[in-house]
């Protein structure tokens, strides 16, 4: 065990100091540069990750482009910030709040109105609840039972909705919170039918094209990419080795999404300076939902919404699945963007953001 963590290391360390950054930064961030480097590595040796891909861009420049350790560890293939794809897993979310405030700004959809409004055919349950409700993760639909998560069959996202659409509501729409990716499920069958296209269709022509997003997709099972990264997990005594086969099509709303980190930024500088959606319909995604008594939930539309180490907004989204840990950070008042993609599973990404976080906010 003791040879198989130094040959990890000496894989990681000889990928991580050979690598050099996708994007040269300008002169005045180079020693932020040299923190995230230094802070990355000790990272990545920590929680044996064998790839990951950090950007990070100020002002909408892009000063940190970097891939780090290999995408696939048969291969040695190097990870690259601009071309290697990975599983984003929850950020999807985010994607998806984005794609539906592009339907309100047309007036095709209402944050306020009943699911039952969109989907009159939906089972119905003892509660009515609002489309807000079920983004909010306040409706008390419930999230994955058992070996859901690992899913691997072929089916449609309305296919998907058999999974969960006869249950009950955990608990009266407001009076709590409770995540749940598949009510995203839900809020993408209201895309589409509204579109009348294919839910990932529609987020590709009103999202990925207009932001120039063009390393983001669905992961179809079916489909040959070479720059995907492998998806990797930690067995129990630590050993990294490839996971589950998983089809995540039918979820592609709440975590079905592959991206770049460079792509990610893009996404994030929008939701810092809009520029194809109402900034005030992004101000209503980051805007944290309130229970039925007055306690904010800390979550909008598809983002967390807090504060950060300086007591300024933050809005972000984490996203963990078969192969993939991580981490969108948006920080308005500082116009400052953070992403950080791995591919490996239950990996502590949160700390790490908050220790790049503290490198640029003091």
């Amino acid at each position: 065990m003791k040879y198989l963590s130094l040959v990890f290391a000496l894989v990681i360390y000889n990928f991580c100091s050979g690598q050099i950054l996708d994007t040269p930064p300008p002169s005045n961030y180079q020693k932020e540069v040299d923190s995230v480097n230094a802070k990355a590595f000790r990272f990545m040796l920590k929680e044996k990750i064998p790839g990951m891909a950090i950007s990070i861009s100020r002002h909408g420049e892009l000063f940190f482009s970097k891939g780090f350790g290999v995408s696939n560890l048969k291969l040695n293939r190097a990870v690259s910030a601009e071309n290697t794809l990975f599983r984003i897993a929850s950020i999807s979310k985010s994607i998806t709040a984005l794609a539906m405030a592009k339907l309100v700004d047309k007036g095709k959809l209402n944050f306020e109105e009943s699911i039952y409004t969109y989907l009159p055919k939906y089972p119905k349950k003892k509660y009515d609840f609002t489309v807000k409700q079920v983004a909010g993760h306040i409706a008390g639909i419930r999230h994955y039972i058992g070996g859901e998560f690992i899913l691997n069959k072929k089916i449609s996202i309305t296919e998907g909705l058999e999974i969960f659409k006869n249950d009950s509501l955990k608990f009266e729409p407001g009076t709590g919170y409770s995540y749940s990716t598949y009510g995203w499920n839900l809020l993408s069958e209201v895309v589409q039918k509204l579109t009348k296209q294919p839910f990932d269709v529609f987020v590709k022509s009103s999202i990925f094209e207009p932001l120039k997003m063009k390393n983001s997709l669905l992961e179809y099972s079916d489909s040959i990419l070479p720059n995907k990264t492998e998806f990797y997990r930690k067995t129990n005594d630590g050993t990294i080795v490839i996971g589950p086969e998983v089809n995540n099509e039918f979820k592609a709303a709440g975590g079905g999404f592959l991206s770049t980190s460079n792509d990610l930024i893009l996404f994030g500088n929008e939701i810092i300076n809009p520029t194809i959606i109402n900034k005030s319909t992004v101000t209503k995604l980051v805007t944290s939902l309130k229970t039925n008594d007055g306690k904010d939930t800390g979550y909008g539309i598809g983002f967390v919404t807090n504060k950060s180490k300086n007591n300024t907004p933050r809005y972000s989204h984490s996203g963990g699945g078969i192969g993939a840990t991580t981490l969108l950070l948006m920080y308005p008042e500082e116009n400052l963007v953070i992403v950080i993609l791995t591919n490996l599973s239950n990996v502590k990404i949160k700390d790490f953001g908050n220790e790049l976080e503290g490198i640029f906010l003091n």
